[in-house]
């Protein structure tokens, strides 16, 4: 065993078998998510952990689970996991996967765009854990093919987003067929006012896992805007995937532009791929294994199915077009410099845009810099509420106001888009 992974997770009072999982996994040391938020999660405390993409929170919560499932009765599933999209659950049970190898826990996936019958074949075989998205589980507890009622641990990952998606509705259903008993373990990267209820309506005298304020962004990302037409947004994407050979991630609003850039990005010759909602699981899976392994340098993505991208060293986050939502950028740009490397992070900004541009900023506390070489808007339509000049010399204050206008309120009667995306 690495000695050093065993001093290091050691002190957090880890088991043997988990401690040589890990190693065999490569973790070296706990983050500070997983430092802080695992001595509570084992002596069964409700967790509220906040922290920005890229921080390791998923072992954050699946380590202490398995160490906890360890010492429960085999034969029934004990623990559930929320997660907004499927790509997140698939991340998820990779990592218990490698956690829980020593312990013996198994887990099994519930989502949309899998077959159902399948499902419940995995649901025969009595995992201890349940990783599915809202939507699904719902399908899977109105056929009768899940019960709840020995569920002991739930956790809600990446709640704000499951928010943003309208899935209040169904995660109030989930929560009322839990038991009242059980702990929980509530992990978000913001902390947005309408979390607030779900909090309220989930956990209990939880422990609060701060590791970096609510939109706060990797040191290791730099941060550049062009201000641009419609019109030329393709050309300076090939400029700028023609400048170096670093991995990419573009995101764009919708399924259609995602779909087009991708056959132009292919036209030139690029290594690319695409990942929207309506590409199917095995389209999806192939898309995220391509671009892990270096078959696609270039991954064309939505905001809903990159959700759960977990690829080491992306190199260069390009926003073709800004996200409607200001915490969606703070996700978005998540995607790089993660785990204490470096990367970059590229937004291309219309006049249309300058709505959204501010929201961010506001958001981050500060203006996100002009592109080398790229020039200023007009300039008497663009000096910004708070001060913000596109020269980057003065700063937004950190008000709040207006930000999150584009979220859909806990309990509200929103429908949720399909657990597909």
């Amino acid at each position: 065993m690495d000695t050093s992974v065993h001093s290091n997770f050691h002190a957090l009072g880890l088991s043997e078998a988990i401690l040589q999982d890990l190693a065999a996994a490569g973790f070296s040391s706990p983050t500070p998510i997983q430092e802080q938020a695992i001595p509570p999660a084992l002596a069964g405390r409700d967790v509220i952990g906040c922290a920005q993409t890229g921080t390791g929170k998923t072992a954050a919560f699946v380590i202490p689970m398995v160490e906890r499932l360890a010492a429960l009765p085999k034969g029934q599933p004990q623990a559930l996991i929320l997660a907004p999209t499927r790509e997140l659950a698939l991340q998820t049970l990779t990592t218990i996967e490698k956690l829980g190898r020593s312990r013996r826990i198994s887990a099994t996936v519930i989502v949309g765009g899998a077959d159902m019958q399948a499902q419940v074949r995995g649901l025969r075989q009595r995992p201890e854990i349940l990783v599915a998205t809202p939507g699904r589980l719902l399908d899977h507890m109105w056929s009768g093919n899940i019960l709840l009622s020995s569920i002991k641990m739930l956790v809600l990952d990446e709640a704000d987003r499951m928010l943003d998606m309208g899935f209040a509705p169904q995660i109030n259903q989930i929560l009322d067929a839990l038991p009242e008993e059980r702990q929980t373990l509530l992990f978000s990267a913001t902390l947005p006012t309408d979390l607030a209820r779900l909090v309220q309506a989930s956990v209990n005298n939880p422990v609060r896992v701060m590791v970096a304020p609510s939109a706060t962004t990797a040191d290791g990302i730099t941060q550049a805007i062009h201000h641009i037409s419609h019109d030329a947004k393709g050309d300076l994407l090939l400029s700028l995937l023609g400048s170096d050979k670093d991995t990419a991630l573009v995101f764009t609003r919708t399924k259609h532009r995602a779909d087009r850039l991708g056959r132009m990005l292919g036209s030139a010759g690029h290594r690319v791929a695409v990942l929207h909602g309506d590409r199917s699981l095995s389209q999806r899976r192939a898309a995220l294994e391509g671009f892990k392994r270096g078959t696609f340098r270039v991954l064309v993505a939505t905001d809903i199915a990159a959700r759960g991208i977990d690829v080491a060293n992306i190199g260069h986050v390009i926003n073709f077009d800004l996200p409607n939502c200001p915490e969606d950028y703070v996700h978005r740009i998540g995607r790089t410099a993660r785990m204490k490397t470096t990367g970059r992070a590229t937004s291309f900004v219309t006049r249309e845009d300058h709505q959204q541009l501010q929201d961010i900023e506001r958001l981050l506390g500060h203006a996100v810099p002009l592109a080398p070489g790229s020039s200023a808007p007009a300039p008497a339509s663009y000096v910004r509420a708070g001060g913000v000049r596109r020269n980057g010399q003065t700063s937004a204050g950190p008000s709040r106001s207006g930000v999150g206008r584009h979220r859909p309120h806990y309990g509200s009667a929103q429908p949720a888009r399909s657990a597909h995306h």
